[in-house]
């Protein structure tokens, strides 16, 4: 076996004058491209942080109405008259005499944005960051052809009770509403 040696000098390589490296225009152009895709990658992730968090913040809500209706159903189902209805843009309150004959009452404040629940001198809040709530009082008799019931002359008449309540809370500081209007009828059952 013959071994020769070969050399090629680097002109030959890069050709004759050229350097080995980039030139002005082609480093301008791939910073460029490289913002752009910087800045493409950003916003992907500042709107997915906010779904994330808008997600997280639509789960925890509707998790905190339900128990809230759950617990005023319960309530509610159990209790034996209305005593007390009011309802105005700043205040709706409504008062119920409980199967014990004590005074239960359910108090949403629009300036705190919290809805109450008062019984034996004990306040516990069910809802905070409640933009609105309203109660209304029906009779149990439906109207002909709806599934709507008779508002009642008498309070002593009420035995259908609807609440409608709205949520809000905020996110990366704007207000968002990250839960959908909750709405309930429940019947009185002992009367």
């Amino acid at each position: 076996m013959d071994f020769k040696n070969t050399f090629t000098s680097t002109r030959e390589l890069t050709g004759a004058g050229k350097r080995a490296g980039f030139t002005l225009v082609e480093v301008l152009i791939s910073s460029a491209l490289a913002l752009v895709v910087a800045a493409a990658v950003a916003v992907l992730y500042l709107y997915s942080s906010r779904t994330f968090l808008t997600l997280n913040h639509y789960t925890d809500m509707c998790q905190i109405s339900q128990l809230a209706l759950d617990k005023m159903s319960k309530d509610i189902r159990q209790a034996k008259a209305v005593t007390y209805f009011t309802n105005s843009s700043s205040i709706s309150s409504i008062t119920f005499s409980d199967v014990n004959g004590n005074s239960l009452q359910y108090n949403y404040n629009a300036a705190a944005k919290t809805l109450s629940r008062i019984s034996g001198g004990k306040t516990t809040v069910y809802l905070t960051n409640c933009d609105s709530l309203q109660f209304w009082i029906y009779q149990p008799t439906p109207l002909y052809g709806s599934f709507d019931c008779y508002t009642p002359a008498f309070l002593a008449n009420a035995r259908v009770i609807q609440m409608t309540w709205s949520c809000s809370r905020q996110i990366l500081g704007q207000t968002t509403t990250t839960e959908s209007m909750e709405s309930a009828q429940i019947a009185m059952r002992n009367h």
